[in-house]
């Protein structure tokens, strides 16, 4: 596996790669990585000639600096797994790399109301930093593809808002959230688990899998508030939101309608971790 830690020796790579004809996949992290980019990594091998993985702990979407401080890293295990994962290419740049002092960072886009609802309004410029580093990087990579986890649903979402309304040249492959055998979707916030909290924390999911089994049955925003309490209910369980949306616009499900697609979204502290899940009602 070939190793990168500059902008500028990796697009030399990549632009050699181009002229021979050779597609690119890309699965952008930021380490302590887990099943779920492993399995991306596997699917862009499959559908690609060249995969491309980074690590990179992106500053400028943490809005609480304590939980940048504590977010998981485990460099010698992640590149351990992309070696083994047969990965060709790691990028792996420092901060100042990617943010050069007298560089201004400004989004490429409106994203309209998808950095305000769900995660943006309890994490305000959350997304303005997602968007603002992955466009940087679908930049320097250059992929055909790129592989984002449906866990991280309205990530999702605004990026594939971001490229399509800027036109990048791109395809944004959204790939199934990856669980522990217990529901527990997969995250690198799981390790910080208390073994307490970790016992308890599938209820997620199995409050999520809850509102699919009623969904179509009772009004959405009366689901909603049902399955927050079920959660509230929960010793050591304190839920942000639980929502009901439309599959596209991430709007309040008014509503059921034949044909159109419904995600029930949450984030639930466990005591100081904070984990997000979702699932797609139809």
């Amino acid at each position: 596996m070939l190793q990168f830690t500059t902008i500028r020796e990796l697009k030399d790579f990549i632009r050699l790669q181009k002229q021979k004809g050779v597609s690119i996949g890309f699965v952008p992290t930021m380490g302590a990585l887990h099943g779920g980019h492993l399995s991306m990594v596997r699917q862009g091998k499959k559908e690609n000639d060249l995969l491309v993985a980074s690590i990179f702990v992106n500053p400028i979407q943490f809005n609480n600096p304590g939980d940048l401080e504590k977010y998981p890293r485990t460099p010698e295990k992640d590149i351990s797994l992309l070696v083994c994962e047969n990965c060709d290419i790691l990028f792996c740049p420092g901060s100042a790399e990617m943010y050069p002092p007298d560089e201004r960072q400004e989004p490429a886009v409106d994203l309209g109301h998808l950095d305000k609802i769900l995660e943006g309004a309890f994490r305000p410029g959350h997304f303005r930093g997602v968007a603002i580093v992955v466009k940087k990087l679908l930049e320097i990579v250059e992929p055909d593809r790129a592989y984002f986890g449906k866990k991280d649903y309205q990530q999702l979402r605004v990026i594939q808002f971001m490229v399509n309304t800027l036109g990048l040249p791109v395809a944004i492959i959204p790939c199934e959230t990856v669980r522990e055998s217990d529901g527990l979707a997969m995250s690198s916030r799981n390790m910080r688990l208390p073994v307490p909290a970790r016992l308890i924390a599938p209820k997620i999911y199995e409050t999520l899998r809850w509102v699919k089994s009623e969904a179509g049955t009772i009004p959405p925003a009366r689901l909603a508030v049902m399955a927050r309490q079920r959660l509230e209910a929960i010793p050591g369980f304190k839920p942000e939101y639980l929502e009901i949306a439309d599959a596209e616009t991430l709007l309040p499900l008014e509503s059921w309608e034949k044909g159109r697609k419904a995600v029930a979204l949450t984030a639930v502290f466990l005591g100081e971790v904070r984990l997000i899940d979702n699932l797609e009602l139809f």
